[in-house]
């Protein structure tokens, strides 16, 4: 039985990002936060999301990335599917590593391709020096959060931010106090 999820994703590779990947990162990026926000943020906002802005973005920071960045993307044979990118936390603690982002298509999601994103991520993170992992998501997103609890991730209360568009959302941090459980 444990064999069919693994040949599920063997049509997947997950590699390092490159500044030739920024305009497939955009595009994952928009339609990811499309599909995964429609309901919990203005639609006005996710209607005005510039896929040529975010390759912008993106180019910029594979072509100067920040000490100790990890970005990782998930391909199949048509292309990329999803991301992670991450370094050490926003908060500063010494020794804490934080995904900022980690978005899959929809069409590319329950194939355990998430959970080998984080996998990859908190490996290349805890080989720069990271011993806890922290990564926030919007209280009202579900589906997330039971995949950050399924993976042992434990939640801080939710607290009260600025989300895009200047809007208050409700985010929870989810934290992994030993990064090393999140791989083998």
């Amino acid at each position: 039985m444990k064999e069919a999820p693994l040949q599920r994703d063997l049509g997947f590779l997950v590699f390092p990002a490159g500044p030739a990947d920024a305009e497939d990162l955009a595009r994952v990026h928009v339609a990811a936060w499309r599909e995964s926000y429609r309901g919990l943020l203005p639609d006005g906002f996710l209607a005005r999301m510039s896929e040529p802005a975010h390759a912008r973005r993106f180019a910029r920071l594979l072509r100067a990335p920040p000490k100790d960045a990890v970005t990782l993307v998930v391909a199949d044979r048509g292309g990329i599917v999803g991301y992670a990118e991450g370094g050490p936390s926003r908060s500063g603690a010494a020794g804490e590593a934080e995904i900022a982002t980690l978005y899959l298509l929809r069409a590319a999601q329950g194939r355990g391709l998430g959970r080998r994103l984080l996998e990859g991520a908190a490996r290349a993170m805890a080989a720069n020096g990271a011993a806890s992992l922290a990564i926030s998501v919007l209280r009202d997103n579900l589906t997330a959060r039971g995949f950050y609890e399924h993976l042992g991730g434990v939640a801080d209360p939710p607290r009260r931010e600025r989300g895009p568009g200047g809007a208050l959302v409700q985010e929870v941090t989810y934290r992994w106090a030993d990064i090393g459980s999140l791989f083998p």
